[in-house]
């Protein structure tokens, strides 16, 4: 689930029919709440991803592209 200090309700997109049959190609996990699992084309098509020094990082819920906007190497690090 997606909560974040500025809204307290869910916004993921991945949920168990979308994760059975899911390739790693398909799915990735949401940098800023990670354990979040992401279908990459829904994320893509809402517009919940960020591209950051070359990489795509696809995000759960519209309330982490903010989190994310405001510190990528906090998020990004390895």
């Amino acid at each position: 689930m997606c909560h974040h200090d500025q809204h307290g309700h869910h916004h993921g997109l991945a949920d168990d029919d979308h994760q059975a049959g899911s390739s790693s190609d398909e799915v990735a996990e949401c940098p800023v709440m990670p354990g979040n699992q992401v279908v990459k084309a829904e994320a893509e098509a809402k517009g919940y991803y960020r591209d950051y020094e070359g990489q795509r990082y696809w995000l759960c819920c519209a309330g982490c592209g903010p989190a994310f906007d405001a510190d990528p190497a906090k998020y990004t690090a390895a």
